[in-house]
């Protein structure tokens, strides 16, 4: 299967750190980010008016995530006036603007069909190291720099990583290969299997064993799981789609959490299955979501959980694991 690349999905991307006056409507009411010389590489020359275009409030804590339509309008002030020009980038007012604050990291994403996304996330905070690594942007400042993608050298592969991101940003990174779902359906049918079943099948397509280099083979375990998932997946919602839900709201709602849901659940229940199974190569014994005080189930407890419950089992041998495809920021 070919690799994936950034440049599949966006030409090219402008990042700056948000100013008081351009997110602060205290400071100023114009609504607008100056075009600078990077800006213009991005939008062209030409005046472009209301520009449809998604804007995005990525936070650590999904509940705070906002997303809403808008537009941009694209000017020179000094049209037709005998000066130098000078552009400025107007933005309609939404739920993102609204949350906007100065210090906050500012992406405007050209996406490879033309369409814009305009990207806001904490300053200083896991999503923006996170969004950062994936448009592979080293430093950020408060002036505009640039990335193109377009080109071999500026091209970012994309792996397991990559693409959760990009499932955040609401952008459907697609794996066609009719090879792999043939069998997939010949060997699941239209439903999705139980996890551990599902790894184990993903396991199958990597030549190489945990013992030849664990951290590598767990990556390409993830990554392979991942696109089988995306094929399936894609198959079984969109025969759900087709079969439509008529004027049932509730009812679509309802799928389209359920599809929600299950990407996030099932890649941190994979993280485990593959991370169970490098266990069992290494010979390393552990018992895997067994109950302790509270009803508690950590992830992994090594060397096992009848030893944890003996009382005369020196403590100092005992070790937990917590098992997470995702760090929050909770957590610093």
């Amino acid at each position: 299967m070919k690799k994936s690349c950034l440049s599949e999905y966006f030409s090219g991307v402008v990042a700056k750190r948000l100013t008081a006056v351009e997110a602060n409507p205290k400071k100023s009411n114009q609504h607008e980010f100056q075009g600078v010389k990077l800006l213009r590489s991005l939008l062209g020359d030409e005046r472009i008016d209301e520009m449809p275009t998604r804007f995005l409030y990525i936070s650590a804590d999904d509940d705070k995530s906002l997303h809403e339509d808008g537009f941009l309008t694209w000017y020179n002030c000094r049209e037709n006036k005998p000066r130098s020009p000078e552009y400025h980038l107007y933005y309609s007012t939404t739920s993102v603007s609204g949350a906007m604050q100065e210090g906050d990291l500012l992406i405007i994403a050209r996406k490879a069909d033309g369409a814009l996304f305009v990207i806001v996330a904490q300053g200083d905070s896991t999503v923006e190291n996170q969004l950062l690594w994936l448009f592979g942007i080293a430093e950020i400042e408060r002036q505009f720099i640039k990335r193109d993608y377009e080109g071999e050298q500026e091209d970012i592969p994309l792996n397991f990583a990559s693409k959760i991101i990009l499932d955040e940003l609401g952008v459907e990174v697609e794996e066609p290969d009719e090879n792999l779902l043939n069998g997939l359906l010949a060997r699941f049918g239209s439903k999705f299997p139980k996890t551990a079943e599902f790894s184990a099948y993903a396991r199958q397509f990597i030549d190489a064993s945990s013992l030849d280099g664990a951290d590598a083979v767990l990556m390409a375990w993830m990554e392979k799981e991942e696109a089988l998932f995306r094929i399936l997946e894609h198959h079984i919602v969109a025969e759900r789609l087709r079969q439509g839900f008529g004027e049932d709201v509730d009812a679509f709602i309802g799928f389209s959490l359920s599809v929600q849901n299950r990407r996030k659940s099932r890649v941190g229940h994979a993280l485990e299955n593959h991370l169970e199974q490098v266990f069992s190569d290494h010979l390393i014994t552990c018992s895997r979501g067994k109950m302790t005080e509270n009803r508690a189930k950590p992830d992994f407890v090594f060397p096992d959980i009848a030893r944890y419950h003996d009382a005369d089992f020196p403590a100092i041998r005992l070790t937990m694991l917590g098992v997470k495809s995702t760090c929050k920021d909770r957590w610093r």
